[in-house]
C-alpha cells in the first residue's frame, strides 16, 4: 500500500476520496449497523449517485456547502460525494439547535444547505437512512481558499472558531494514525462510538478505516448494553469511544466477556485514571489515549494504554513544544478562515491553550484547559458562550459559569427584574432560554440565582466554584 499522495503530489479532495477507496478491495465491508453491512464497492456506487445528484443543483468545484446530517450510512455517503466533487463542506453537528447553525452560517455563508430535514430533530440512536434535502441560498459565497473541511470549535472569548482543513491536512493525518502502532488494520472490526462529526471519529474512525480496509460497526443507541450486544454480536476487535463510553461499560452489570478486542481508544477529552482503571479490570484491555484539536488533528497518541497517565509521543510528523507551561503544535499556516482565530496562532505555532509536560523522551502529559474551555462528553464547551447567552436575556444583569464535574451558572438579575410588582424568572426559565440557543451540551447543570455575584477586591467577578456556592448558600 503506497502513500496517500500520488507521484504528481495532487491533493484535491476528489482525488484523495479516489485513493482512499481504490487502496483495498471493493468486497472488504465497511460500514454495518445491526444486521445491516455496506461493503466498499456498494457505498463506491452510492457515492457516485450522490455526487451525480448534488452536480445537478450545481455543486461542484469550490462549492460551500453546510452539512447537519445525523451519524449515519447517509452522512458518509453524502460527505465523500461533496467532497468527491470538490465542494468544501462545512460540517455541522447535527445536537447544534437551529439559532446556533444560523449563526455560524450568517458568518461563512455556504451558498448550499445539505440535511436530513425535520427528521434531525426527531432523530435518537442511529439510523442508517436519511432521506436529504438540499437547499440552495442566494446570498452564499464560494469558497475562497482550498480548504475543504470547515468545523467549528468554541473559542475562548465567546465566538466560535472556524477552522479550515485541507486535503493535504487531511492525507497527512491519515497517514499519521497509519504509522501509529496499535492502530487497526485490515480485518480488524471497529465499534465506532467517537462523533463522526467531530475530528477524531471522522478521521481515525472513517476515513482511516476506509484507507486501511477497517470494518466500521455502529451501535444502535449509546447505552451499555447496546453497545455491548453490538460488540459481542459483530466481534469487534477495536473500539474507539470518549470517557463516557468507558464508564458506561466500566460500570455494566454482569457484562459479557470481550475476548477478541484489543485495542480500545478514548479520544476528545482526557480519561479519569480511575475509569480507565475500572475499564481494564473489567474486560482486560487497557485503554489508550489520543490527544489532538480540531485545528490539527491528532497532536499525540498511545494506543497501548501503558504510558498513562501520558497521552503519548507526538504522532509522526508533529512537532510540539511546552512553551510557558501549555502545549503548542507547529502548523505552516493559521488553519482559522473568516479572522475567527485571534491569537490562538502566532508565529507558526498553535497554541492549544492545554497546560502540558514533555518528557525528554517527548512524551507528552496533558493537563487541564489554561483558558475557559472545558470538555464536556468529548465536546469542547466555552463557557463565556453560554454566559453570553444568560445576560441576552432581559431580565439578567451578569452571569458566571465554573465547571467542576458540571456546569453550574450563577446569575444575577437587573434590577428592573428585581423591582417591586416585577415577576423574576425562575431558573426553569432561564434554563429554557438556553435550551432554545444552545445545544444541549453546552447546557448548565445548575442555575443559581443571586442578588449580587460576589467580586474581587478590584472589582472583577469571581470565578471559583467554592467561593460562589457559598454565595449561593447551597441553594439552586
Amino acid at each position: 500500500m503506497g502513500e496517500l499522495v500520488d507521484e504528481e503530489g495532487e491533493e484535491g479532495m476528489g482525488s484523495l476520496v479516489q485513493r482512499l477507496f481504490d487502496a483495498r478491495d471493493d468486497a472488504l465491508p465497511y460500514l454495518t449497523h445491526q444486521q445491516e453491512t455496506v461493503r466498499r464497492g456498494e457505498l463506491r456506487e452510492r457515492v457516485a449517485k450522490q455526487a451525480a445528484v448534488f452536480a445537478g443543483y450545481g455543486i461542484g468545484p469550490g462549492s460551500t456547502v453546510g452539512l447537519r446530517t445525523p451519524p449515519s450510512f447517509t452522512q458518509v455517503e453524502v460527505l465523500l460525494a461533496l467532497w468527491r466533487l470538490g465542494a468544501q463542506v462545512l460540517l455541522f453537528d447535527f445536537r447544534l439547535k437551529p439559532a446556533e447553525v444560523e449563526a455560524l452560517s450568517a458568518v461563512c455563508r455556504p451558498q448550499f444547505m445539505v440535511g436530513a430535514g425535520t427528521n434531525v430533530r426527531a432523530a435518537f440512536g442511529f439510523r442508517p437512512e436519511y432521506e436529504v434535502t438540499t437547499e440552495a441560498r442566494r446570498s452564499g459565497r464560494p469558497a475562497a481558499t482550498e480548504h475543504r473541511l470547515v468545523q467549528f470549535s468554541s473559542g475562548s472569548t465567546g465566538r466560535p472558531k472556524v477552522i479550515g482543513r485541507t486535503a493535504r491536512s487531511l492525507t497527512e493525518e491519515i497517514e499519521r494514525f497509519a504509522a501509529i502502532p496499535g492502530m487497526p488494520g485490515e480485518g480488524d472490526r471497529l465499534l465506532l462510538l467517537s462523533s463522526t462529526a467531530h475530528s477524531f471519529g471522522l478521521v481515525a474512525g472513517l476515513l482511516h478505516s476506509l484507507w486501511a480496509g477497517v470494518s466500521v460497526v455502529f451501535a444502535p443507541r449509546v447505552s451499555a448494553r447496546d453497545i455491548l450486544r453490538t460488540a459481542v454480536e459483530h466481534r469487534i476487535t477495536a473500539l474507539f469511544g470518549v470517557p463516557m463510553h468507558y464508564e458506561l461499560l466500566a460500570s455494566a452489570i454482569d457484562p459479557p466477556g470481550l475476548s477478541e478486542l484489543r485495542v480500545a481508544v478514548s479520544g476528545g477529552e482526557l480519561m479519569p485514571p480511575e475509569v480507565a482503571a475500572r475499564f481494564a479490570e473489567r474486560y482486560g484491555v487497557r485503554v489508550g489515549e489520543s490527544y489532538g484539536t480540531t485545528e490539527t488533528g491528532v497532536v499525540a497518541m498511545d494506543a497501548s494504554g501503558t504510558l498513562r497517565p501520558a497521552v503519548g509521543p507526538a504522532a509522526p510528523g508533529v512537532v510540539v513544544r511546552a512553551h510557558q507551561g501549555e502545549l503548542d503544535v507547529a502548523l505552516a499556516r493559521s488553519p482559522y478562515l473568516h479572522d475567527s482565530g485571534g491569537v490562538q496562532y502566532t508565529d507558526g505555532w498553535l497554541h492549544t491553550r492545554d497546560r502540558a509536560v514533555i518528557s525528554a523522551d517527548g512524551v507528552v502529559t496533558v493537563g487541564g484547559r489554561a483558558d475557559s474551555l472545558v470538555v464536556i462528553g468529548g465536546l469542547k464547551v466555552d463557557l463565556t458562550e453560554v454566559e453570553h447567552v444568560l445576560r441576552e436575556h432581559p431580565a439578567v444583569e451578569q452571569a458566571v459559569l465554573v465547571h467542576e464535574g458540571v456546569t453550574e451558572a450563577y446569575v444575577a438579575l437587573s434590577a428592573d427584574a428585581l423591582s417591586a410588582g416585577a415577576e423574576p424568572p425562575s431558573a426553569e426559565e432561564l434554563l429554557r432560554w438556553c435550551r432554545e440557543r444552545l445545544a444541549d451540551y453546552k447546557l448548565p447543570r445548575l442555575i443559581r440565582l443571586l442578588e449580587a455575584l460576589p467580586r474581587t477586591s478590584n472589582g472583577k467577578l469571581v470565578r471559583q466554584a467554592a467561593t460562589l456556592q457559598a454565595a449561593a448558600g447551597g441553594g439552586a
